[in-house]
Parts: C-alpha cells; sequence; structure tokens
C-alpha cells in the first residue's frame, strides 16, 4: 500500500487570522498572501502565523503512484479505479511534519464488499510513523466501516472501526487529519472521530519527528475487510470507483535537502516563527469539539482495540491514560 516519496512542490504562503477555536471553517483564497478569518459573536484576536497553503488541483500536489491507467480524470475530479486487474494510488509529491491534510471523497456505490479505500499519512522505513483512515466497503445496504489506525516508531495495533452519520457513497465529504506536537486528530466533515494524544510524559512515544508523505489507494482485500473476510469481492459489480476532489495541504514541507535531525527544528514554531498549529488552541479540542467526539464514540464506534481483552489481554499502556 506504501509508495515512496516523489518529487517536491509546495507553494509556501503567510497567513494572518483571527480565530477563537471553533468548529467553524471559512474557505481561504489562493493567492500568494492568504488570509483566513473565522469569526466568533463578533470578536477578534489577531495572530501572524504560517503555513503552506496547498492548491486544490492533484496534479500540484499529488502525482499517481501506480496503475496509471486506472485514474479518469474529469475536470475537477479525480477517480480511482479497482478491476479484477489492479487496483491504484497515489501519492504526495513532498512530504510533510505537522499541520492538516484534507481530501474530500465519495465512496464507491452499490456493492462495495471486499473493497478499501485508503487514505493516510506514512514516512518511510520499518520504524515509520503512519496515520490511516481505511474504508471499508460492504454489500449494499449494508454502512461502510471507517478504520482508523496509527502506527508510531513502526507498531500498529491501535485500530478503531466506526460507522458514519451519512451515505459516504451518495455525495463528497472531507477527510482530514491534523497533527502537531500535542496531538493527531482525524476528522470527518469537521468533527473530530478519533484523537491520538501526546502522552510522552507518561513514557509512551509519539510521532513527531518523522516527515510523512500523504498517500491514497482503492485495492481488494476480500480477506479480511467486510465482515473479517467472510465476503468476497463480487466482480461482476466491477468496475469499483472512488472519486476525489478538494485537495488541501496545510503543512510545513520537508525537502529532502533538509537533514532528518534538522526537521523537527524546521517545522517547530520559534521567536517570530509561528506555525497555526502550534498555537495554544490547537493543543487540545474545544469544548465543542470534545462534545462532537463523545456523541461520535457513543453513537457510531463499533470497535476500540482498547477494549478488546482478547487481544490484548493487558490493556495498551496508552489506553490506561488516554480520555477518550
Amino acid at each position: 500500500m506504501r509508495t515512496h516519496s516523489l518529487l517536491l512542490q509546495t507553494i509556501i504562503r503567510s497567513k494572518s487570522f483571527t480565530e477563537l477555536h471553533l468548529s467553524v471553517s471559512l474557505p481561504f483564497t489562493s493567492m500568494a498572501v492568504s488570509f483566513k478569518m473565522c469569526v466568533s459573536f463578533g470578536l477578534f484576536v489577531g495572530l501572524m502565523m504560517l503555513g503552506l497553503v496547498s492548491s486544490a488541483k492533484f496534479d500540484e500536489l499529488f502525482q499517481p503512484g501506480w496503475a496509471m491507467d486506472h485514474f479518469i480524470y474529469e475536470g475537477e475530479l479525480l477517480k480511482l479505479k479497482l478491476d479484477n486487474y489492479s487496483g491504484a494510488g497515489f501519492a504526495s509529491k513532498s512530504k510533510y511534519l505537522f499541520g492538516k491534510v484534507t481530501m474530500q471523497i465519495k465512496l464507491v456505490e452499490g456493492d462495495s464488499a471486499g473493497t478499501v479505500t485508503a487514505y493516510y499519512m506514512s514516512s518511510d522505513g520499518p520504524n515509520h510513523n503512519e496515520f490511516d483512515f481505511e474504508f471499508l466497503g460492504n454489500t449494499t445496504g449494508e454502512p461502510y466501516l471507517v478504520q482508523t489506525n496509527v502506527y508510531v516508531n513502526g507498531v500498529g495495533n491501535r485500530e478503531q472501526r466506526m460507522n458514519l452519520w451519512f451515505d459516504p457513497t451518495k455525495d463528497f465529504h472531507s477527510y482530514s487529519i491534523l497533527w502537531n506536537q500535542r496531538q493527531v486528530v482525524f476528522l470527518v466533515d469537521e468533527t473530530p472521530i478519533r484523537v491520538h494524544t501526546n502522552m510522552e510524559h507518561k513514557g509512551i512515544p509519539f510521532p513527531k519527528d518523522q516527515a510523512m508523505g500523504v498517500y491514497s489507494s482503492i485495492w481488494n482485500a476480500d480477506d479480511w475487510a467486510t465482515q473479517g473476510g467472510l465476503v468476497k469481492t463480487d466482480w461482476s459489480h466491477a468496475p469499483f470507483i472512488a472519486t476525489y476532489k478538494g485537495f488541501e495541504i496545510d503543512a510545513c514541507e520537508c525537502p529532502v535537502s533538509v537533514a532528518a535531525n534538522e526537521i523537527a527544528e524546521k517545522c517547530r514554531s520559534s521567536g517570530e516563527k509561528r506555525f497555526w498549529w502550534d498555537e495554544p488552541t490547537m493543543s487540545e479540542l474545544s469544548v465543542h469539539q470534545s462534545h462532537q467526539l463523545v456523541w461520535v464514540r457513543a453513537n457510531h464506534l463499533v470497535y476500540d482495540y482498547c477494549t478488546d481483552t482478547a487481544r490484548f489481554p493487558v490493556m495498551p499502556v496508552e489506553c490506561e491514560h488516554h480520555r477518550h
């Protein structure tokens, strides 16, 4: 599933905006100097912050990783095709350390059993870090399951699964990963569905020093994806199509010329250099977001590795301390 990092390309811009850290998102411009204004209750707080702001065009940020003949371009839309010959995948042209990545995706319609549409960030090597969205297909009429996972220093096994409060095959929805030195947040339409908190003070490793690429793919996983592999892919329904638009990367780019031991320093706020993801309001969820997360977990969570005593007779150490 993982592909190699490719060429480097992004657009560096400054951002000056005011924000009171609510779950309100307004579109920002694609000018060389961008301004983002989030207004709450008529109050304004000014902060100068830096970021790398993407274009929404696929080919400015990404390029095909494999099976180029399974890519379909229709204006602003990109479609990835899975058939009984191949799936397809793409990768970002740059790697990043901290920030936020977003894609709008419309998942495979109809009978998608056995298929997986994956969207994730990952570094390289056996001790890699990785943040996964995996959308697990299902038979017609049954809900998609969204599986998230976090790898730290090559160790994963932190799966959570949930269904969604909408049909993800009928329209586009935004899926985001927000990453800073304090937390990793998985968001669906700006609603947090999972938080992985930095608990280094408890001796638990946290991913903060490996730059990551951004990837997505569609592939056949009928040995495990649907009902534990009991339901296989029905190739008579192929091709299976996942459709994308609205590609956004607002993160700190890490060129290959930057040494590994300098990456963290390059992407850390210091002095007048301020990144928006390092602001105090971004160190934890807002009260409203915390309520949203509690609601999601109460109503849509169907599996959490932290409560799987068959797999983990001894509770994983991060689960003992995690608030969510």
